[in-house]
Order: C-alpha cells, then sequence, then structure tokens
C-alpha cells in the first residue's frame, strides 16, 4: 500500500505563492492517479485538482485554474501543487489523495495523505 505525506502548507498574504508536497511512500507515486483536495472550515471538501499516472491526464477546479499547476517528479515519487495568486478563499485544509481524474472532474480512490493549512490572509 502506499502511504502520502502532504506538507508545504503556510501563512501567506493575497498575491503569494505555495507549492505543496505530496510524498509517496511504500510504493511508486509513478502507479497512481493524485489528487489535491481542500476543505475549508463549514465547508464542503472539494477537489482542486488531479494528475492521472497512466495517459497524463490533469484537472483543475474553474476558480483555480491559471492560477494552480500540478506536476510530477518520478525520481522523488513526489507529486506538486503550485498555487500562484493565492486568494483568501483559498484558505483551506489540503489533502492529497489516491484519485481518478478526468478531464472534465476528479474523486478521490482510498488512500490520503493528512491534511497541511493553507491561510491567505493580509
Amino acid at each position: 500500500d502506499v502511504q502520502l505525506q502532504a506538507s508545504g502548507g503556510g501563512l501567506v498574504q493575497p498575491g503569494a505563492s505555495l507549492r505543496l508536497s505530496c510524498a509517496a511512500s511504500g510504493d511508486t507515486i509513478d502507479d497512481y492517479t493524485i489528487g489535491w483536495f481542500r476543505q475549508a472550515p463549514g465547508k464542503e471538501r472539494e477537489g482542486v485538482s488531479c494528475s492521472s499516472y497512466s495517459d497524463g491526464t490533469t484537472y483543475y477546479e474553474d476558480s483555480v485554474k491559471g492560477r494552480f499547476t500540478i506536476s510530477r517528479d518520478k525520481a522523488k515519487s513526489t507529486v506538486y501543487l503550485q498555487m500562484n495568486d493565492l486568494k483568501p478563499d483559498d484558505s483551506a485544509v489540503y489533502y492529497c489523495a489516491t484519485a481518478f481524474c478526468t478531464f472534465n472532474g476528479m474523486g478521490p480512490r482510498g488512500y490520503w495523505g493528512q491534511g497541511t493549512q493553507v491561510t491567505v490572509s493580509s
């Protein structure tokens, strides 16, 4: 089984950037489609972005398109979420998880990392 470890969150001002990391152990991340999800207080969890291991499909939730980029580093068995031009509405706990990923949607599929807090505030 794969274990996922998310990191990279923090407190930043609006317009700043952060890069979240999702490191895999126990198995190579290249065998898994990985998604980033987030949950803000009082809100439902939502899928933010995903990367398919099989065909390279990526998906971005509408509010992050053009600002967030998902990528993989095979050598480090890590999936990254580069987040630019952060907005207060991006504040949430971010989780990485194994996922299904299509060009128009995503969802979780089994294995979750612990969350990392992202707070965007002036």
